[in-house]
């Protein structure tokens, strides 16, 4: 048996890794379709990040190719089976507030500070040197190796779409962009548009309600699906109450609740906002939705009939309602946890549609046919049809795969800890392949820094990441 002090290896390189990941992160890889091309379909500095990738790869002695720009891969080994050690060059816009230029990759306090430090540019470059370090002490594989290097992770994946028209599968791999120790299980992914037009409103409209309050003008809250909303504004038109009268009950709510917000009159309309606190859609339950609450608030209102009906079916089933109890879509599974539902997007005008942008995250014990199904069938009641912008489904390896048992046993061989494995709401690219986990780099106990301001790795754990992942690798190709 080889006996590889991987810690040592690494720390041979240290100031060599040190120095290509600076390099690395120094290119600013954002998407940028103005500077989008042939070669360079997510812009010239995505492009550039690729190259210097594939670079060190064969600097090293490894064979590369490129696939349109779209991703890269390097490989080196012999043999039939295929292990894929999956990751991405792009890098989320950097926003302001950094204490450090946020691609000067500054070694500040023991850390690496820029965009991409650990999402997902520094443990690329850690998976590429722990191949580097397999390859250079010559041990025997009997498979192939391949980092398989993605660029648009952050926007639709089209990367990996793109490249595995073309290219092989591998046999089992892992992606060094999430948590150790193991993530072997993926909750199930939904983004849909549940809509009632105006002519669908009509079509099933009842008798008016009586001298109304108020009537709902319009409303919007949020952006994203993936994210609660912080923010919401409605407009109403003053009738049986005044304008006053309307304001001063929203304030003596925002009060009693001590939720954040304010009202305004203006030119003879009413005019709320809501403030809440916005978190991802993984959890929905740590945030506070600014557009259901606000709605929430005008539920309490006698309001025009279809404000009133829009109100009352956002009250019912999505107030406060993180997991689809209401609605009847409610499911928590031993493994991956319950499923999640968020409001993201909601928007109304009395005269136009009523659109709410949902994302909903489901374990595999509650199948995406069954729930939507009880989905369609609430919306049906109120007029509103449901639209699926996008839809991944849950992943799952099991617990018993050699790929988990190996990774779990190296994890522990290089920390002395426990490796349990975990399962999550999110995504990452361990989904892109048919047998792939994510592995690393966020060590148990740290914050994880990723899309916030100083972003960063610290370099102690940069160095131990690259040891378990040379490890990893040739345990893994052996």
């Amino acid at each position: 048996m080889t006996s590889v002090n991987w810690l040592e290896e690494t720390e041979k390189r240290k100031d060599e890794l040190l120095a290509a990941v600076r390099e690395f992160l120094q290119i600013k890889s954002v998407l940028d379709p103005a500077t989008a091309r042939d070669g360079a379909p997510f812009g010239e500095g995505i492009r550039r990040a690729l190259d210097y990738a594939l670079k060190v790869c064969a600097d090293a002695g490894m064979t590369v190719k490129d696939v349109g720009g779209y991703a890269a891969h390097a490989e080196f080994g012999e043999g039939e089976e295929l292990i894929g050690i999956l990751s991405h060059v792009d890098v989320v816009p950097e926003g302001d507030g950094w204490s450090s230029p946020p691609y000067a990759a500054e070694i500040v306090d023991g850390k690496i500070v820029a965009r991409g430090a650990i999402d997902d540019k520094g443990p690329a470059m850690a998976a590429i040197f722990a191949a580097k370090i397999v390859k250079e002490l010559g041990l025997p594989l009997s498979k192939r190796v391949r980092l398989i290097f993605g660029t648009d992770e952050e926007s639709n994946w089209q990367c990996v779409k793109t490249y595995f028209q073309t290219e092989e599968m591998p046999t089992m791999g892992f992606t060094p962009d999430a948590d150790f120790p193991l993530i072997y299980a993926e909750k199930g992914l939904t983004d849909l548009t549940l809509t009632q037009t105006a002519d669908a409103y009509a079509a099933q409209q009842r008798p008016p309600a009586a001298r109304p309050d108020a009537k709902l003008l319009a409303l919007s809250a949020g952006l994203r699906m993936n994210m609660v909303p912080d923010k919401a504004e409605a407009t109403l038109e003053p009738l049986a109450m005044t304008g006053e009268e309307l304001a001063e009950r929203y304030r003596a709510y925002l009060r009693d609740t001590g939720l954040s917000g304010e009202a305004d009159v203006r030119g003879g309309q009413v005019l709320l906002r809501m403030e809440g606190v916005s978190v991802h859609a993984m959890d929905p339950s740590k945030g506070v939705n600014a557009g259901t609450e606000l709605l929430h608030f005008l539920a309490g209102l006698t309001l025009d009939e279809r404000g009133r009906q829009f109100a009352r079916f956002t009250d019912r089933y999505l107030h406060r309602q993180h997991y689809g109890e209401a609605i009847g879509i409610a499911h928590d599974d031993e493994e991956m946890g319950p499923l999640t539902l968020n409001t993201g997007v909601i928007r109304y005008e009395a005269d136009g549609d009523a659109v709410f942008g949902v994302n909903i995250r489901y374990p595999h014990s509650q199948p995406f046919e069954r729930w939507r199904a009880i989905l369609e069938e609430r919306l049906a009641e109120a007029a509103f049809s449901l639209e699926v912008v996008e839809h991944l489904k849950p992943h799952r390896v099991d617990p018993q795969h050699p790929l988990v048992t190996t990774l779990q046993r190296v994890y522990t061989e290089q920390t002395g800890q426990e490796a349990e494995i975990i399962a999550i709401g999110g995504a990452t690219y361990g989904r892109s392949l048919e047998v792939g986990v994510a592995f690393g780099p966020l060590f148990p106990g740290r914050p994880d820094s990723a899309h916030q301001r100083d972003e960063h790795i610290r370099v102690d754990d940069l160095i131990k990441a690259t040891a378990i992942y040379a490890q990893a690798i040739y345990e893994l190709a052996k």
